[in-house]
């Protein structure tokens, strides 16, 4: 547990610039000595070929406040990522090891996607509530802002497939409050996962998800998975076919259940059609209160989170058979490096890395 601890011998030096790139808090990490590291669990027999025996977890860079969104750009072997409280993007650079501010005031910008292109799609969270994406020359051209002549609701994750048309989900988080962007009203009659196809139009492929969150295809494309935030009873991805035009979705079918207190947020999947996904408590607390002392009764949360964040792996038939733990809630992962084996996870404060014998599938 050493590696839930603030580092005590971790350097001034390394802290101070990690923390003076990003601005907000910066902590410390105790990577294990020993191989295989005890941090990587094999659920089921299945997921030990994807387990490298002498890879261990890095933290590549700390000091964000709730890190989201990785896109990796295997061009220039760089990684990009969001902080959405701070209002900018982050970006980690292989060949240096560089952490550093990409771009400041971004409009709380939360999901990033590699378009076919190579260029940066970004959904901005908050004030602007729209998709952009950035140029060659740095200019933004902006992709979509509204549906049927209304303000989109808060753009969360993206993804771009093989055909060049851009998914999008579209849920309430930027909206609902100050702390990831600026409390609005909405205008949308429900929150929706869109397609920009293209020739720029829109539609709302489905409609019936409450706060529609992480996003992907499987390697073939022929079924869409959506993270449901709001869920009933939990939280859960739902499978879609893909109409053979690529256009419509059908058959919504139930692939994972959270099961209780467990958080499912961003994903990805790999070559084999397995599904990593964020995973986390989702702060769910117990109906009745308990005796904490000082003369006070709290109601105490239904799970620890140290024993739930990290990325839970998941085979395409929706069996858990991996997980990684990790210090702080992962939010969304990315596959990158030179092999696409490099397993990016954005995680609350901080960025980390785990080399594994799968590869991404985009």
């Amino acid at each position: 547990m050493h590696r839930r601890q603030l580092l005590k011998t971790f350097s001034a030096s390394a802290l101070g610039a990690w923390g003076a790139a990003a601005g907000a808090q910066s902590f410390g990490f105790s990577p294990h000595q020993r191989y295989p590291d005890p941090a990587v669990f094999i659920l089921d027999p299945s997921f030990a070929k994807y387990r490298i025996y002498s890879s261990t977890i890095e933290q590549l860079g700390t000091g964000m406040r709730w890190a989201e969104g990785p896109a990796y750009f295997p061009e220039t072997g760089t990684l990009i990522l969001s902080d959405i409280p701070n209002n900018r993007l982050m970006k980690f650079e292989e060949k240096t090891g560089k952490f550093s501010v990409h771009k400041e005031n971004a409009n709380y910008a939360n999901g990033n996607a590699r378009d076919r292109q190579g260029r940066l799609v970004t959904c901005e969270h908050s004030v602007t509530r729209r998709v952009v994406r950035t140029e060659r020359d740095g200019s933004t051209t902006v992709l979509a802002d509204r549906y049927q002549g209304k303000r989109l609701n808060a753009p969360n994750d993206v993804v771009v497939k093989s055909d060049d048309s851009i998914w999008f989900t579209d849920p309430l988080f930027g909206i609902n409050g100050e702390w990831e962007g600026s409390r609005a009203a909405p205008e949308q009659a429900g929150t929706y996962v869109y397609r920009i196809g293209k020739d720029g139009q829109i539609s709302a492929v489905v409609t019936d998800l409450v706060n529609p969150n992480g996003l992907a295809f499987s390697p073939d494309e022929k079924k869409l998975y959506v993270v449901e935030w709001k869920g009933t009873p939990n939280r859960s991805v739902w499978s879609f076919d893909v109409s053979p035009d690529g256009t419509t979705v059908s058959n919504k079918t139930k692939l994972i259940d959270a099961d209780g207190p467990g958080a499912l947020d961003g994903f990805r999947v790999d070559r084999d059609g397995n599904l990593w996904c964020g995973w986390g408590f989702s702060g769910a607390f117990s109906p009745e209160t308990s005796d904490i002392g000082g003369g006070m009764r709290a109601h105490l949360p239904l799970a620890k989170s140290e024993e739930m964040d990290g990325v839970k792996v998941f085979n395409p038939q929706g069996k858990p058979i991996g997980f990684i733990r990790l210090p702080e809630r992962c939010a969304n992962l990315e596959f990158g490096g030179p092999k696409r084996n490099r397993l990016y996870m954005a995680s609350s404060h901080s960025l980390y890395a785990l080399y594994v014998e799968a590869h991404g599938a985009a």
